[in-house]
């Protein structure tokens, strides 16, 4: 029986400068989907992402290149991955409050 799940890593958060999620756990999962949502902007902020891995959650490594943000809904795929993921990034020329999913499927 295949499994899904939607984890919401920030919720309503004002982020500004580098800025890392929570790592969460993704070993028992063959497909990932990061939804990066902007509710609510200050200034005229640029914004970075990109998606990062580790075998342990402590140590991490970015797997994709930067990808700039434009719109209210931001989406991408993650594909070969290890146990742990997270997102990495940076905001110039103010801030945003976002929320932040990472849907899951087995």
């Amino acid at each position: 029986m295949l499994q899904s799940q939607t984890a919401i890593l920030e919720r309503n958060t004002t982020l500004s400068g580098d800025f890392a999620t929570e790592p969460f756990e993704t070993g028992w999962t063959r497909e990932a989907r990061w939804f990066f949502q902007i509710l609510s902007t200050e200034g005229d902020p640029q914004v970075e992402l990109t998606t990062q891995v580790s075998p342990d959650g402590l140590t991490w490594v970015d797997l994709d290149d930067l990808r700039q943000v434009s719109g209210e809904l931001t989406t991408w795929p993650v594909r070969e991955y290890g146990h742990w993921l997270r997102i990495r990034g940076t905001m110039t020329g103010g801030s945003v409050k976002v929320r932040i999913y990472l849907a899951l499927k087995s």
